[in-house]
């Protein structure tokens, strides 16, 4: 008889490596053993002990949340839910930092929140910019079943057709949650309002518009002109000079999916959304959950013209801007 020496197949390894970053993790986290005791246990060194703990977190096999009732973000979480009727979850970040980096710690919330979030059987809206493409490099792997993540706005212009940006970020999602993703190959704004209207009757377009109507949960940020990272609609060769001046003309404050609106929340009139492939903002309040991440103190304003429109029920943000949110209604 002869020993079996074949190697086990490449999933069977990992699942096996899984397994035992559970027990260990299990042993740690919860009994309280130490990793000399876990080592002996599974009969292993403690380095490899070790390296099981760190997959563990790194997996999202363990989730590690620091909760204190007497921290500053737990108070300014409770006093923006008490103020706007909407739950916050702020990431502590010192005023020193810069903005990238306060981008960073903010995506890096977001995504491990949005581990919560997504179950299997859901649509998942996503909607393409600078902190949605942050939050998608910090995502971590959850295996989900049946899960659709669709494009909620279009992404092409004048330069380019915005396909190999969207899909990056998609495709980031898409592998995250084991879920098939949707692309909008249409442009992020139209040249007329009539193009737009006989496009929204192509069967094609229907069946992503139909994808987004049942959609259970929508991640965003807000677009501002003058954020520390730019939004990458304004960045991104989106608007003209003249598509500004229309912008300036009807007071926008800031843009959610490249569909604008103003400080107070309004949305009428404002021409340049007769143009836009975003969904409306009657589509968005019909999402049970709509999850909106933000960071820095130059967005505040076209955070406060989201919450106040009724398109936030979860907001994602660093602490100074928490903090400015709170300190300033007008």
């Amino acid at each position: 008889m002869h020993e079996d020496t074949r190697m086990p197949a490449p999933g069977a390894a990992e699942a096996e490596k899984a397994q035992e970053a559970l027990i260990a993790a299990q042993l740690y986290y919860v009994q309280g053993h130490t990793m000399d005791a876990i080592s002996g246990e599974l009969h292993t060194s403690r380095s490899t002990v070790s390296r099981l703990l760190s997959f563990a977190r790194e997996s999202g096999i363990v989730d590690i949340r620091i909760r204190s009732p007497h921290a500053s973000p737990r108070r300014i979480e409770a006093e923006i839910a008490r103020r706007y009727g909407i739950t916050a979850h702020v990431a502590p970040v010192p005023q020193v930092v810069s903005e990238a980096e306060r981008l960073e710690r903010v995506a890096a919330t977001a995504a491990r929140l949005l581990g919560d979030f997504i179950d299997s059987n859901m649509n998942v809206g996503i909607a393409w910019g600078s902190t949605v493409d942050a939050m998608s490099r910090h995502l971590v792997q959850r295996a989900t079943q049946n899960v659709v993540v669709v494009q909620l706005n279009g992404s092409g212009n004048t330069q380019t057709t915005g396909l190999v940006y969207a899909s990056e970020i998609l495709q980031r999602f898409g592998a995250a949650f084991d879920a098939r993703v949707e692309q909008f190959p249409v442009p992020a704004f139209f040249d007329s309002a009539d193009t737009r209207r006989a496009f929204w009757q192509e069967r094609s377009t229907r069946r992503i518009l139909d994808i987004q109507a049942a959609m259970h949960l929508v991640v965003f940020s807000v677009g501002a002109a003058g954020a520390g990272v730019p939004s990458h609609v304004y960045s991104g060769g989106y608007l003209d000079a003249e598509d500004l001046a229309a912008l300036r003309r009807d007071e926008v404050a800031g843009d959610v999916a490249t569909v604008f609106y103003r400080r107070n929340g309004s949305s009428d009139g404002i021409v340049m959304n007769e143009r836009s492939t975003g969904p409306t903002f009657e589509v968005l309040r019909r999402v049970p959950r709509r999850m909106c991440v933000v960071a820095g103190d130059a967005k505040l304003s076209a955070m406060r013209g989201a919450i106040a429109a009724g398109l936030v029920t979860d907001l994602v943000l660093d602490e100074p801007t928490a903090h400015a949110l709170v300190r300033t209604e007008h």
